[in-house]
């Protein structure tokens, strides 16, 4: 056999005995363990908080001192004139705005692993774009700003449910 014709013979040799073994492939079979998921995707959402819960019409305020708190109730109630909208996400989230955002973007219910719940976007619990929920009781959401100097600057948001207009859907 001419030099030239053993090389590829050679090759085809080569590559057919290596579709006969698969020890160069991944395995997939049932005894693999799948990879760890990312951060994002194992976080479990906020207990208790649906997104359905959240859509709808929300007059806003906010407080530094808890002591001003129930005044900060009846003044974001006023605010149902000109109320704040969270609308439902593209991919399951609520459309709000982050800290000084001009736009609203996509954000999650959280639920931490100290029984804590927080409203922010796709990514750690904890994360500086995150609020944690104080309290919720479906009518009043009051939310705390993870980043401290944001905390400092906005104080504790809270939102009071408006009432649906007249032949509205919420």
């Amino acid at each position: 056999m001419p030099r030239n014709a053993l090389i590829p013979s050679l090759l085809l040799s080569l590559v057919a005995g290596g579709c006969s073994t698969s020890s160069w492939m991944p395995s997939f079979d049932s005894s693999t363990p799948p990879p760890p998921p990312s951060a994002a995707a194992s976080v479990p959402p906020a207990p208790g908080i649906a997104v359905e819960d959240l859509v709808g019409r929300w007059g806003l305020a906010a407080y530094h001192k808890e002591a001003d708190r129930t005044r900060t109730i009846t003044a974001a109630r006023g605010q149902c004139n000109s109320a704040y909208t969270i609308t439902r996400g593209p991919t399951g989230g609520v459309m709000m705005h982050l800290a000084d955002a001009g736009q609203p973007v996509e954000l999650r219910t959280k639920g931490g692993p100290d029984g804590k719940r927080y409203i922010g976007p796709e990514g750690p619990i904890g994360d500086s774009g995150d609020r944690e929920i104080i309290t919720f009781d479906g009518r009043i959401l009051t939310l705390r700003f993870i980043d401290p100097e944001v905390a400092g600057r906005y104080g504790n948001m809270v939102y009071v449910r408006c009432a649906p207009r007249a032949g509205a859907r919420v």
